[in-house]
């Protein structure tokens, strides 16, 4: 009689291994009925056009970085070139002091004039 119940048990035990094996089957037939060879083949060209969206999606980004890159070199020529002209028109403003035209004109001979400027004056011709 003892052997009776060891029988019995092992019989339980194969039983919940097949309600196991039932159970995952029922939930592949279910996954396999949602999403399923007939199913993928009839949305392939929404995939398609998914992977497009994807795909333009991140060449944007890549166009947009490159585009911000641009302007960053951009501004920072402008700056430079800002500053360049800032100090050669300060240059020339300091040049064109009369002081330091003299200074200039001194070794090529040049001086200041300091007679007063004579005035031309161009006689009027009679109407015939």
């Amino acid at each position: 009689m003892p052997q009776q119940p060891k029988a019995g048990i092992q019989k339980i035990e194969i039983k919940n291994l097949k309600d196991d094996k039932t159970n995952t089957t029922k939930q592949k037939g279910l996954f396999s009925k949602w999403i399923g060879y007939e199913w993928i083949l009839k949305n392939l060209v929404f995939f398609l056009f998914l992977s497009l969206l994807a795909v333009i999606y991140i060449a944007n980004g890549h166009m947009a970085d490159n585009t911000i890159r641009d302007i960053n070199k951009t501004a920072t020529e402008v700056k430079e070139l800002q500053y360049e002209y800032k100090s050669l028109k300060s240059e020339a403003i300091f040049k064109s002091r009369e002081s330091e035209v003299v200074q200039a004109a001194t070794p090529l001979g040049l001086k200041i004039s300091t007679e007063q400027p004579m005035r031309l004056t161009v006689p009027e011709k009679s109407a015939k």
